[in-house]
């Protein structure tokens, strides 16, 4: 098994990078060192990711696959920059990593993807982590799947969700969101969108009142959280209260803000994945501007 998961390390991390690209990414990290602290992978995950651009032109058959990709406001792509799978009595791995391109900022792209790279490189080896302890405890069948998906695509906008579903008898999903505005070539932040911490209160009591009317309406959803003449079922400390100041979150295609908790954040497992679309008159008076938020 061991010798398996080396082996899978290796081929994971095994792109050849051309000198000529790995100097030009030295150049691009030397000029940013001032701002962040380069890592030795990070070069190579940045260098993994000009190859995989510069293969395009190099590779037709690349070239017809990337060709299948949806374009988003004609100019930014997003694409699989790396994919691995592996299979055998006791795992199961499916690592898909995406990486954009075309928004007209390189710099932008690189610091994306190389954080898409890096994220799957750490997800693998805490897998691979989990392996060995389950080794030593006799054994069992651990899954691992990475993916990504678009949920949100505008003539300004774009939204990847970026997921991760890990089973060991049962399975458990997180997600990850980035929201570019591709006009002023940023990523936007919950923060960034308010004049102040005021939106994290207002924000939870609104999903608190969701929740309530959702269990009301269906007694099938579960949320855990408070309920005037009720006691609660499950630790106070266990209840949601509020949402943290960088709260997963997107913007949809109609302009709404979109608050997203994990699986077992907020409720059973059942629930899954639980998303709460906030509605602009509630936190209008907060909001810096509408130029997002709608």
């Amino acid at each position: 098994m061991h010798n398996k998961l080396d082996r899978m390390k290796q081929e994971y991390e095994s792109i050849p990078i051309p000198d000529e690209l790995n100097q030009m990414v030295n150049r691009t990290i030397a000029s940013r060192r001032t701002k962040i602290k380069a890592m030795p992978w990070l070069a190579s995950a940045a260098a993994a990711c000009i190859l995989l651009f510069v293969s395009v032109n190099a590779s037709p058959a690349f070239a017809k696959t990337l060709s299948e990709v949806p374009v988003f406001g004609q100019i930014v792509k997003v694409i699989t920059i790396r994919e691995y799978t592996e299979q055998n009595e006791k795992t199961d791995v499916h690592l898909e990593t995406p990486g954009i391109a075309g928004t007209g900022d390189p710099e932008l792209e690189q610091s994306l993807n190389t954080k898409y790279l890096e994220e799957n490189k750490k997800l693998y080896e805490g897998f691979k982590d989990k392996v060995a302890q389950l080794e030593k405890g006799g054994g069992g069948h651990l899954a691992l799947e990475s993916g990504y998906e678009v949920v949100t695509d505008t003539d300004r906008l774009l939204t990847l969700s970026r997921y991760v579903v890990e089973s060991a008898g049962s399975s458990a999903e997180s997600r990850k969101y980035d929201t570019i505005d591709k006009v002023n070539h940023i990523v936007i932040t919950l923060p960034s969108l308010f004049s102040d911490d005021r939106y994290i209160q207002v924000i939870s009591d609104n999903i608190k009142e969701q929740m309530r009317q959702q269990m009301k309406d269906d007694p099938s959803k579960v949320y855990w959280v408070h309920q005037p003449g009720i006691e609660p079922d499950i630790p106070e400390d266990d209840l949601f209260h509020n949402i943290a100041k960088d709260q997963n979150f997107y913007i949809n295609r109609d302009g709404k803000l979109v608050i997203s908790f994990d699986e077992y954040d907020v409720a059973p497992g059942s629930m899954g994945v639980v998303e709460f679309t906030i509605p602009t008159q509630a936190i209008q008076n907060l909001l810096i501007s509408n130029k997002y938020v709608q």
